[in-house]
């Protein structure tokens, strides 16, 4: 079955350098790009992003990527809470502000939810989706304990409430301190584990182009069919690019009983990369009543190729 995606990317700022410590807190969401809906996409960043460095194209930055900026469209994340402790749980908060300064109180609910929180480690080794709580003055809050000192990225995925609104993903950088100890991205494989489960991707990320994405599901070899809606969805894709954490968030256009939309075990989406490089792709699919995350390495550029299947990756699962 092919349940194609729907895209929506942003544009946000990012943080230049990493100091000797850092890190942050907990839960989060999946990645890709998808089905081009010229409306979504060019509604947001302002600015192309760049190829990474010898992947020979430079020219494919038709495609905008989201969360590079801390401000935009009027609106400013204000992240009361820019450090953690690694291993130390903290709440962490923060209120989107408009231009006048004013906390942003009204928001339209989209998949379930009033505001969806991604918190990214820089080498993109840890991985979260939150829903934190909303106080009526604003602002935010959710409890997080980030396993390890380093750099993250915080971004806040919302859409003001108002006719018109546009949906809007910012980002702001979060530091744990502690020992810091960067690791190295996963070499791309074509499954990975989580929990018993086993996932498989199959397709490519093509930088500029449409391309199909295809997720299997499957535990102790037998297909899962009976996969449970989650945030609205079978599945939800999350593509951040490695080396600047510019940020694609991907909406599949099936949804549970629309009549067409299977639970599984396959799940599809259209995806285009805003540019050639790494990327890590994180899908979270709900089944038995619990939240996984299977997490993937792909390149897209000239020397991209489809996962190779091989040893598994193995990810905790446990992002919310």
């Amino acid at each position: 079955m092919n349940t194609g995606l729907k895209i929506t990317a942003f544009a946000a700022a990012l943080a230049a350098a990493f100091g000797a410590a850092y890190g942050i807190g907990e839960g989060l969401d999946p990645v890709v790009v998808a089905e081009r809906e010229p409306a979504h996409d060019e509604r947001h960043a302002p600015s192309s992003p760049q190829a990474e460095e010898g992947d020979g194209h430079s020219g494919h930055d038709s495609t905008p990527a989201g969360g590079l900026q801390i401000s935009e469209a009027g609106y400013t994340l204000d992240l009361r809470t820019p450090r953690v402790t690694a291993g130390e749980r903290t709440d962490l908060r923060f209120t989107v502000r408009d231009e006048d300064g004013r906390a942003l109180t009204e928001y339209r609910r989209e998949h379930d939810k009033e505001l969806h929180l991604i918190v990214a480690s820089r080498d993109l080794l840890t991985y979260r989706h939150l829903h934190p709580t909303r106080a009526a003055d604003g602002t935010w809050s959710i409890p997080v304990d980030l396993p390890r000192a380093g750099g993250y990225r915080v971004f806040a995925d919302f859409t003001p409430a108002g006719k018109g609104a546009e949906n809007l993903t910012l980002g702001a950088d979060l530091a744990a301190s502690g020992a810091y100890r960067p690791g190295e991205l996963p070499p791309p494989r074509g499954t990975a584990r989580v929990d018993g489960y086993e996932v498989e991707l199959t397709g490519d990320l093509r930088p500029g182009r449409a391309s199909e994405l295809g997720l299997r599901v499957t535990r102790d070899g037998k297909p899962v069919t009976d996969l449970q809606p989650y945030l609205g969805a079978y599945g939800h894709l999350v593509a951040l690019r490695a080396g600047d954490l510019a940020y694609l968030h991907v909406h599949p256009n099936g949804e549970p009983g629309d009549g067409r939309t299977e639970p599984g075990p396959e799940v599809s989406f259209t995806a285009t990369a805003p540019s050639g490089g790494s990327y890590r792709l994180f899908l979270d699919f709900k089944h038995d009543g619990v939240v996984r995350t299977a997490e993937f390495t792909v390149r897209a550029g000239a020397d991209a190729r489809t996962p190779a299947s091989g040893t598994p990756e193995h990810t905790d699962g446990h992002g919310h």
